[in-house]
């Protein structure tokens, strides 16, 4: 964002709303997930080996992250296969990994001999 452009106030729900969506992302499984599916869709049973996660967990993950939009989920036969439905998540991440990847490399300098 430019320096001359002032951002808008966010709302205390607003506020919510982000925070919950940071929650949801903070776990290390939900990424693992998100990180299988980038190249396209899959089973369950896919996502498992992908990811070496259990099934159950994995299940559990899977539901969060549909329920809350960012995965989308169909049936075929007896699977169920998911994909992503909000591609900008991996935008977000990312700009994480850019800002982290910053900071380490800042970091790493000041004990360079």
């Amino acid at each position: 964002m430019p320096k001359n452009v002032q951002s808008p106030v966010l709302t205390e729900h607003a506020l919510e709303l982000i925070a919950a969506r940071f929650k949801l992302l903070g776990e290390p499984s939900r990424l693992k997930l998100l990180n299988a599916l980038k190249n396209g869709e899959k089973n369950v049973s896919e996502l498992v080996a992908a990811t070496g996660l259990s099934q159950a967990n994995a299940s559990r993950h899977l539901q969060a992250l549909a329920d809350a939009g960012i995965l989308s989920r169909r049936k075929d036969g007896l699977s169920v296969i998911y994909k992503i439905a909000e591609p900008g998540i991996f935008n977000l991440c990312e700009n994480v990994c850019g800002s982290l990847q910053q900071h380490y490399t800042a970091n790493a300098k000041a004990f360079e001999v």
